[in-house]
C-alpha cells in the first residue's frame, strides 16, 4: 500500500467508524474465530489491520482480537464508493 500519512489517519479514523457501526464497538457481542466475546473497546489500528479488546465469556480474561480481513475489506470498499 502506498499513502500518505496524512491519508492513512483519516482512513483509519474512517475504518474504525465504520467497523464500529457493523457491531464491533464497545459494548457489543461478536462471534469470532468459533468463540463468543464482549468486545470492550471501540476498534483501533493493530499490526497493519484493525482490532478491538474483548472479554472471552467463558473465562473473562481480555484480549485484543483482529477484525476478519473480510469485515475491512467490506468496509474498504464502502469507502471507495
Amino acid at each position: 500500500m502506498t499513502t500518505s500519512q496524512t491519508d492513512t489517519s483519516h482512513s483509519d479514523a474512517e475504518i474504525c467508524a465504520n467497523v464500529k457501526r457493523l457491531g464491533y464497538g464497545a459494548g457489543q457481542r461478536v462471534r469470532l474465530y468459533g468463540e463468543k466475546f464482549e468486545v470492550i473497546s471501540d476498534p483501533f489500528p493493530e499490526a497493519g489491520g484493525f482490532a478491538v479488546s474483548v472479554k472471552v465469556q467463558k473465562d473473562e480474561s481480555p484480549r485484543v482480537v483482529q477484525i476478519p480481513s473480510t469485515v475491512l475489506q467490506s468496509v474498504k470498499g464502502r469507502n471507495a464508493v
